[in-house]
């Protein structure tokens, strides 16, 4: 293992024990996505075909949600107490710090979705051939998601109300993540071929893996000039 891969996993699992250690973001975020999915029947009925219909919007909603919820205080930490500064100097390149602090984001808050979703999908009656197919949408989508996020994040460090700003950059950018991923689950559902619209989420979580950490990277520069 070399030195950069030694120093990028230690700092991932760094990022993986503070977030634990402090726990609000990750558990709100998840009970925010049990309880948002979890008033869908209450509100609209107990219908159970209604309520498979739009089983796999209300998830993918609710998840993409949660996931904003967490991402204001990604990088906010480190820039309050000037840890930030020192991993800017550091000798890990500033595109894999922030590579690190998001997967960091999404072992602590998208991995738990991703495991209790199914049983939030049981509740909405998702048909019984679309759960394999859900999880392969968040393995892909959700990655993408803490990217996207990651980079907004950086670009609001530092500003006034940035939960606002944030969710207004990043909410467009979610879109496409939400529409290939509820239209390969409703594919499943409907007995078709869910193939091109995983394709198409792969090739997303492929652009952002590539692009996202050097975008993040050049925003945290920004930030602590």
């Amino acid at each position: 293992m070399t030195t950069a891969l030694r120093s990028w996993v230690r700092l991932v699992r760094r990022d993986v024990r503070l977030g634990l250690s402090a726990g609000s973001d990750a558990a709100a975020a998840l009970v925010f996505f049990i309880v948002t999915t979890a008033l869908f029947p209450l509100g609209i009925g107990p219908e159970a075909n209604l309520l498979a219909r739009i089983a796999a919007g209300v998830l993918w909603v609710a998840a993409l949600l949660a996931n904003l919820l967490s991402m204001e205080r990604l990088f906010a930490t480190d820039y309050e107490d000037g840890t930030l500064d020192l991993l800017v100097l550091s000798p890990l390149p500033l595109e894999l710090v922030a590579l690190a602090k998001v997967a960091a984001h999404w072992l602590i808050t998208g991995l738990p979705l991703l495991l209790i979703a199914p049983l939030m999908g049981a509740l909405l009656g998702l048909p019984g051939p679309a759960f394999g197919t859900l999880a392969m949408a968040l393995v892909l989508g959700t990655p993408t998601l803490s990217l996207l996020g990651g980079i907004g994040a950086a670009l609001v460090l530092g500003t006034r109300r940035g939960g606002v700003l944030l969710a207004l950059l990043i909410l467009p950018l979610f879109v496409p993540v939400l529409i290939f991923a509820v239209s390969a689950i409703d594919a499943a559902a409907a007995g078709l071929t869910v193939r091109p619209h995983l394709l198409l989420l792969a090739s997303v979580l492929a652009l952002t893996v590539t692009c996202g950490p050097i975008a993040c990277a050049a925003a945290l520069r920004q930030a602590v000039r």
